[in-house]
C-alpha cells in the first residue's frame, strides 16, 4: 500500500525587491484612496489626497529604512559570530 505524500509549498520570501515593491504599491494606493474619500466628504478635492500620499510615502520610507537596518545588524552579528576567534588574546599559543 502506497502512502500519499502531502505536497509541501515553498513560502514566498517577502524580503526581496518584488515583495517591497508590492508592499509600497498597495500602501500608496490605500492611502491615496483614503485621501480621496476624505476629500469627497470634506469637499476639498486634492488636499487630503496629497497629504495622505505624502504620509504614506514617509511611512514606507521609514519602514524600509528600519527593516534594512535590522537586516544589516542581523547579518553583521552572523558575520562576527562566524569569524570570532576561538580563544581571546591568543591564548592558544600560551600553553
Amino acid at each position: 500500500m502506497k502512502l500519499l505524500t502531502l505536497k509541501t509549498t515553498k513560502r514566498v520570501d517577502t524580503q526581496d525587491a518584488m515583495g517591497h515593491g508590492m508592499d509600497a504599491v498597495f500602501m500608496l494606493v490605500l492611502f491615496l484612496g483614503a485621501g480621496y474619500g476624505l476629500d469627497r466628504v470634506a469637499g476639498t478635492m486634492p488636499v487630503f489626497m496629497i497629504l495622505m500620499t505624502l504620509l504614506g510615502s514617509v511611512g514606507l520610507f521609514l519602514k524600509f529604512k528600519y527593516r534594512y537596518e535590522e537586516r544589516m545588524d542581523e547579518l553583521e552579528a552572523q558575520r562576527l559570530g562566524k569569524h570570532a576567534p576561538t580563544q581571546p588574546n591568543g591564548a592558544e599559543h600560551a600553553a
